[in-house]
């Protein structure tokens, strides 16, 4: 079984890989409305 001290060394590996996935998923999502922007200002008489 883990001891404590592997829990919350686990715990905070968790968390950091959270912060991680958070950041990339706003970067998508910017990344992806600017796309989105793009294409609608090609399209004729939008």
């Amino acid at each position: 079984m883990a001891n404590l001290q592997d829990i919350r060394r686990r715990i905070r590996s968790v968390k950091s890989i959270q912060q991680i996935t958070n950041a990339m998923d706003m970067v998508a999502t910017s990344r992806l409305r600017r796309a989105k922007e793009a294409a609608n200002s090609n399209r004729p008489y939008a």
